[in-house]
């Protein structure tokens, strides 16, 4: 019997997403309007308490976001939260047109930033030590007197509070008394360590009585780790992104800061059913925001519960929590048993019975495949990480394999480039006794062939419209120089699942051909 971790329910953890405001400032995500709505939709699905959608006062997109999100999106389990700063140095609330923007966004709560650092004070805002303190409290109130749900967001918080601790808590104490419902601690610049977050976010509980909240980046790797010391310190709230998505290093990554929570700390963050949800989730916004996904991450990675060894897959086996600390459908991810020369004939059986569940260890269907396999990899075949082409051969093996089609021809030309169209492919493809004959263009000789192979078997297979290919790797596996053999490897998705094949030849569009051929077909045959 396999007894993992159980999540025991005490006092809930409050969970607010950032990724539309704080992760869009990462590095390469970009969303748009429609994205921002996939989003908030994938984020309420998952059941995350707070949504924080942007800030409506600094830039269009925001500002439009708010306006639809006002005339009726409507979500079943999550709150949207507009992002502001306190008033101007000097002025008052009253007519702060970004504190004006928070009201009219039509949201019931709103984070708000304001500085917690004495030297970020004196040093960037240049007032008094005195004004910054009556910022935060008049902006808090304004907000509050409009009948809006403040969360204070302490910026700088513990280099202030390393700086000058009375004054980084006077701060706080501020924003209480003006009306504000959570005091969130931030590491802006990521670089706290532990013992420093433990011991202020403990100061912070002792002298305000106050919810406290824990927003933190991971400048030094540690946004994690801080954010689980912080409510072990008795923090009620965090925040982070998904996928760690955020500005330089970015934020604590909420695809491994929930689970740790629920598993790790046995305190229930989201509803356990909703941490199902999590690897697709993950995968889904990654796909949104155009971005890799990181398939080593903790939790929801392909990688996260693959299995090569020969005694890591002889002890899982005999019972799984002894090389997995939780059950990969917890947060909605799957074990995988990697095929390759490390693996033993025991691990190889595991894999080929989710594929085959009727051959045996001995008998000589597997010894025919075994073999098979062998050789192909010889040929530079690998299936460590191709579980569609692994499936498709074995099947093949068996005389299971469905037909879907048959490429009868193909050529490519590449010319000079031309607006980023440098290739022209052509397929001729036979499906049920008919023939399809298409050409395509493409940016390269790959992205031509892809193009034009999925539009020739479109009009036989219209679900092959949601298919993209996701990621494309060559490598060379033997031979000398040019007239090596090369092994192509790609990932593909229609957006709710990814999969994998390979291809080998010495001709390196053959090679993707073959790679780009399993790939349809796979899907094919998963789908129909």
């Amino acid at each position: 019997m396999i007894i993992y971790a159980r999540v025991i329910v005490m006092n809930k953890i409050l969970v607010l997403d950032t990724t539309l405001r704080d992760g869009a400032q990462g590095e390469g995500v970009i969303f748009s309007l429609e994205d921002k709505i996939k989003v908030i939709r994938a984020l309420d699905d998952l059941g995350v308490d707070y949504i924080e959608a942007g800030n409506p006062a600094s830039n269009p997109k925001d500002a439009q976001l708010f306006k639809y999100a006002k005339s009726g999106l409507a979500l079943k389990n999550s709150t949207l939260v507009a992002f502001g700063s306190t008033c101007r140095v000097n002025s008052s609330a009253l007519n702060d047109e970004g504190l004006s923007a928070l009201v009219e966004s039509g949201c019931g709560v709103a984070s708000i930033f304001g500085k917690s650092s004495r030297y970020h004070v004196e040093r960037v805002l240049m007032c008094t030590p005195e004004e910054n303190l009556r910022i935060i409290s008049e902006s808090i109130a304004f907000l509050v007197s409009r009948g809006i749900r403040v969360f204070f967001d302490a910026e700088h918080f513990f280099d202030g509070w390393l700086y000058d601790a009375d004054y980084a808590v006077a701060t706080l104490i501020a924003a209480r008394d003006a009306g504000a419902e959570s005091l969130v601690l931030c590491d802006t610049n990521g670089g706290a360590l532990i013992s420093t977050i433990s011991a202020g976010v403990s100061a912070a509980i002792q002298k305000t009585g106050a919810h406290i909240g824990i927003h933190c980046h991971d400048d030094a790797g540690l946004a994690i780790a801080a954010s689980m010391a912080a409510v072990e310190a008795g923090a009620n709230f965090i925040q982070g992104t998904i996928n760690g998505y955020g500005e330089r290093c970015g934020n604590a990554n909420l695809c491994t800061l929930i689970p740790n929570i629920a598993f790790k700390l046995k305190r229930q963050c989201l509803d356990p059913e909703k941490i199902r949800l999590l690897t697709p989730t993950a995968r889904l916004i990654s796909d949104i925001a155009n971005l890799s996904m990181n398939e080593r991450a903790p939790y929801v990675g392909r990688s996260a519960f693959s299995h090569k060894g020969g005694m890591h897959v002889d002890g899982m086996l005999k019972n799984a929590s002894t090389y997995e600390h939780i059950d990969p459908e917890a947060v909605g991810n799957r074990r995988r048993y990697l095929v390759s020369e490390m693996a033993g004939r025991t691990a190889l059986m595991t894999r080929l019975s989710t594929i085959a569940p009727d051959l045996e260890k001995n008998s000589p269907d597997t010894i025919r495949i075994i073999d098979m396999l062998k050789e192909l990899e010889r040929e530079g075949y690998s299936f460590e990480g191709a579980d569609g082409s692994l499936k498709l051969r074995v099947l093949g093996a068996l005389g299971k394999r469905r037909v879907f089609f048959q490429v009868r021809d193909f050529h490519v030309i590449s010319r000079l480039p031309d607006d980023n169209i440098n290739a022209q492919a052509y397929v001729k493809v036979l499906v049920n006794d008919q023939v399809e004959i298409t050409a395509d263009e493409g940016d390269g000789p790959v992205n031509a062939i892809d193009l034009a192979l999925r539009k020739a078997l479109s009009r036989f297979y219209p679900t092959l419209a949601s298919m993209r290919l996701k990621d494309f790797k060559v490598r060379v596996v033997s031979g000398i120089g040019t007239a090596s053999k090369v092994r192509v490897h790609i990932e593909s998705t229609n957006g709710k699942n990814v999969w994998a094949t390979v291809g080998v030849s010495n001709n390196i569009i053959e090679a993707s051909l073959i790679a780009l051929t399993d790939s349809i077909e796979y899907m094919l045959s998963e789908s129909l």
